[in-house]
């Protein structure tokens, strides 16, 4: 199974979060680095915009990893094709900004996509019972092309925000978080979720 982890320099809150640097590597290694630690994924690309502003980052990743870049915007767009360049029929999307992110949950998830053959999307976020910063996707990359273009701005940008809109006319699975814990924000948006998470990014 393959991984595209969406990312790029233009965050508003936090100016070029993904390359901010906590104990010596950026935030974008961390989030690489949890996924590498899954079992059963067998390719990690990292999708950004193709746009002079990230070009740093691109520095940094083209030396090490799989990168694709696309369109700044339309993130939809940017995944699909991430995924069709590298032959995936299903692809795993993550977020950069999720350096907790847990290999265990992306191999449940792949489990899951084993034993559910059919299903267009499998997701943790419809409803989302887990910690923003579990947030995992698995879309199938056919039925994003094949309604890419009726999508509206702000549903490309979000990319599955159509799906979960018009659920009843795709087979959509949801995984549900057992646990009774209490949900600790686990994705870096400001300065001061980074400052609270940095314990813990390891």
């Amino acid at each position: 199974m393959i991984v595209i982890i969406q990312a790029r320099s233009g965050s508003k809150r936090l100016k070029n979060k993904v390359l901010t640097y906590i104990n010596q590597k950026p935030l974008i290694w961390y989030v690489i680095n949890q996924v590498k630690k899954s079992k059963n994924v067998k390719k990690i690309v990292i999708a950004i915009p193709k746009k002079s502003s990230d070009n740093k980052l691109y520095q940094y990743l083209k030396k090490k990893y799989h990168v694709y870049r696309g369109d700044e915007v339309n993130v939809a767009k940017r995944m699909m094709f991430a995924a069709k360049k590298y032959n995936a029929k299903f692809f795993i999307r993550i977020s950069a900004d999720s350096p907790l992110i847990k290999p265990k949950l992306i191999d449940q998830f792949i489990k899951a996509k084993k034993e559910n053959k059919n299903y267009d999307i499998i997701t943790n976020v419809f409803p989302r019972t887990f910690a923003s910063g579990q947030s995992i996707e698995i879309i199938k990359t056919k039925i994003l092309e094949k309604n890419i273009k009726l999508m509206k701005k702000n549903e490309l940008e979000h990319v599955t925000t159509f799906f979960y809109k018009n659920y009843k006319k795709f087979k959509i699975k949801n995984i549900f978080n057992k646990s009774k814990k209490k949900l600790i924000k686990n994705s870096v948006d400001t300065k001061n979720d980074l400052n609270k998470l940095k314990h813990l990014i390891k």
